[in-house]
C-alpha cells in the first residue's frame, strides 16, 4: 500500500513560486554558458526528430495530426515538411524526437527535457514569428522548471511513471507560457491545467507497445494547450505539485519540495544536462563504455568473453529489467544485454549498429550471458551521478573489471559542438530526413540563434 505523502507547510507556495520565476525571467538573465548550452541541445534535438522519420508510431501519430487538422497550419513537422497547427505540429516533432532513443537527459531527475520542450517552443515560435532569443528563453524556462520537477517526485515516482511524459507536459506548459509572455498568474494556471494532464506509465516496456512516443507527443501538445488556455483566462490548480491532491500526493512515495525551488536563477539546471551518445536506453550508457573500457585496455575481442556481469542502479534494473527477449529494435534499446552485446561485436551501439546488428547470432549469444547486478556504489550515486562497472569473464578463466564515473555525453564529459554537428549529420543520414547542405544550413541557424530577428522554421516549405 502507497504509504501518506506529506507536504511541509512551509513549502504550500511552491508552483506560485515557479510560475513567478518563468513570468519574471528575462534573456538578460541568463549566463552565456546557459545560451551555449541552449543552443547545443537545440540542435542536438533537432538531428533526434530527424531520426524519427518513418518509424511506425511516429507516422501514426502523424497521421492523427494529419486528420484532425482541418486546413493547413503555421508550423512545421520535421519530417515530413508539413504544416500544420502548432498542437499536432509539436505533437509530432515530440514523437519523433524521442523513437531513436539520443535525445538528452538530465541525471538527478531522469528526464528528457528536449522531447517536450523544443517541440511546442518552435511551434508556437514559428506561428508568433519570434526571436531566437525568446526561443531561448522559453526553453531554458521549460527545462528549469522540469528539471526541478523532476527532482521533486524523486526516485520513487520514476519506478512507475515515465517522468518525460508526467514532467513534461509541465514543462511544455513552462516555456510556452514564457513565449506568450503570460503574467505569474497566468503561468500559474498554465502549470496547474498542465498538471492535472500528466500522464505516462513504464507497463509499455514490457509488450514492446507504442506509448513512449505517445508519451511525448501528449506532454507537448498538452502544455501548450494549458498555457494557451491560461492565456484566454482559464484557470488552474493553484498548488498542483505541492497540493494535498497534487502530483507528488498522487505521483510519488517521497518527494523533495526543497529541490523545487532551491536556488531560481542561481543554479542553472540546464548546465547539468547530458548529451546521449550510444543510440539507447540511457540506463545502459554507463555499464557500456565500462565494457569499452574493458575491451580497450586489455585488448578483448567478442570472441574472448565468457560472459558480463553489470553492476548498476535500481532504476536500471526497473526498466531494463523486464525486457528480457526484446521483440524489435526500439525495445532492444532497453536490453542490457543487446547494448553490450553490440559494444563487444562492433566496439558501438549507434542506429546503425542497431539497425544491422541488434537480433545478429553473435549479439543475441552474447545478450544471453549479460547479468545485471544491483551495485550498492552505484545505486548509492545514482541519479545524481550515473556509474558503470562491469566484470568481464574470459573463455581463458581471466576476469577483467572497468569502472566509468562520467558515461560520454555528461557534462564533465560532453560532446563538443563539431560531434554534436557530427551527430546531426549521421541521424539525418540515417533515415535520410535531410540532405547534408540542409543539416549544414540547420546548424548555421542555430549557433546564429541569438541573432534571428524572426524565426520562420528550418526548412523552406
Amino acid at each position: 500500500m502507497r504509504p501518506a505523502h506529506t507536504t511541509p507547510a512551509n513549502d504550500s507556495a511552491s508552483s506560485a513560486r515557479l510560475a513567478q520565476f518563468v513570468a519574471d525571467l528575462q534573456f538578460d538573465d541568463l549566463p552565456p554558458a546557459v545560451v551555449q548550452r541552449t543552443e547545443e541541445l537545440l540542435l542536438d534535438w533537432f538531428g533526434s526528430a530527424l531520426a524519427g522519420k518513418g518509424a511506425r508510431p511516429v507516422e501514426s501519430i502523424a497521421r492523427f495530426a494529419q486528420r484532425m487538422s482541418a486546413t493547413q497550419g503555421t508550423a512545421q513537422v520535421l519530417t515530413s515538411r508539413q504544416n500544420l497547427s502548432p498542437y499536432f505540429a509539436a505533437m509530432v516533432n515530440a514523437a519523433a524526437s524521442h523513437f531513436i532513443e539520443q535525445d538528452d537527459v538530465h541525471n538527478a531527475s531522469v528526464f528528457h527535457p528536449a522531447a517536450v520542450v523544443f517541440p511546442p517552443v518552435l511551434a508556437v515560435a514559428q506561428t508568433l514569428g519570434s526571436t531566437g532569443k525568446e526561443i531561448i528563453l522559453a526553453s531554458v524556462a521549460g527545462y528549469e522548471v522540469g528539471i526541478r520537477i523532476g527532482e521533486f517526485l524523486g526516485r520513487s515516482h520514476y519506478t512507475i511513471f515515465h517522468t518525460t511524459g508526467t514532467v513534461g507536459t509541465v514543462a511544455a506548459a513552462a516555456a510556452v507560457a514564457k513565449l506568450l509572455r503570460l503574467d505569474a498568474t497566468q503561468c500559474l494556471d498554465a502549470l496547474g491545467s498542465a498538471g492535472t494532464q500528466a500522464a505516462g506509465l513504464w507497463e509499455f516496456l514490457r509488450d514492446a507497445a507504442d506509448s513512449k512516443q505517445l508519451h511525448t507527443a501528449h506532454a507537448a501538445g498538452a502544455g501548450l494547450m494549458a498555457a494557451y488556455l491560461a492565456k484566454d483566462g482559464f484557470k488552474g490548480a493553484q498548488h498542483i505539485l505541492e497540493g494535498p491532491q497534487g502530483m507528488a500526493a498522487g505521483m510519488t512515495q517521497q518527494s523533495f519540495p526543497e529541490k523545487l525551488c532551491a536556488e531560481l536563477g542561481e543554479r542553472w539546471a540546464t548546465l547539468e544536462v547530458s548529451f546521449k551518445y550510444h543510440a539507447s536506453c540511457r540506463h545502459t550508457h554507463p555499464a557500456a563504455d565500462a565494457l569499452l573500457k574493458a575491451m580497450q585496455s586489455n585488448k578483448l575481442q567478442a570472441a574472448d568473453i565468457e560472459s558480463i556481469d553489470a553492476y548498476v542502479h535500481q532504476g536500471a534494473i526497473d526498466v531494463l529489467g523486464p525486457v528480457t527477449n526484446p521483440s524489435t529494435i526500439h525495445q532492444a534499446k532497453f536490453s542490457m544485454g543487446t547494448v553490450l552485446g553490440l559494444i563487444a561485436s562492433r566496439g558501438g551501439a549507434s542506429v546503425v549498429d542497431f539497425d544491422e546488428a541488434a537480433f545478429d547470432d553473435e549479439v543475441i549469444d552474447i545478450r544471453e550471458r549479460v547479468t545485471m547486478h544491483l551495485d550498492e556504489e552505484v545505486d548509492g550515486a545514482y541519479p545524481k551521478q550515473w556509474i558503470g562497472k562491469v566484470t568481464v569473464h574470459t573463455r581463458a578463466g581471466k576476469s577483467y573489471n572497468a569502472k566509468v564515473l562520467e558515461p560520454k555525453g555528461d557534462p564533465g564529459n560532453t560532446l563538443s559542438r563539431a560531434e554534436i554537428e557530427e551527430k546531426v549529420h549521421t541521424l539525418a543520414r540515417f533515415t535520410q530526413a535531410a540532405t547534408p547542405a540542409e543539416v549544414d544550413q540547420a546548424i548555421e541557424q542555430v549557433w546564429q540563434l541569438t541573432q534571428c530577428s524572426q524565426f520562420n522554421g528550418f526548412f523552406s516549405s
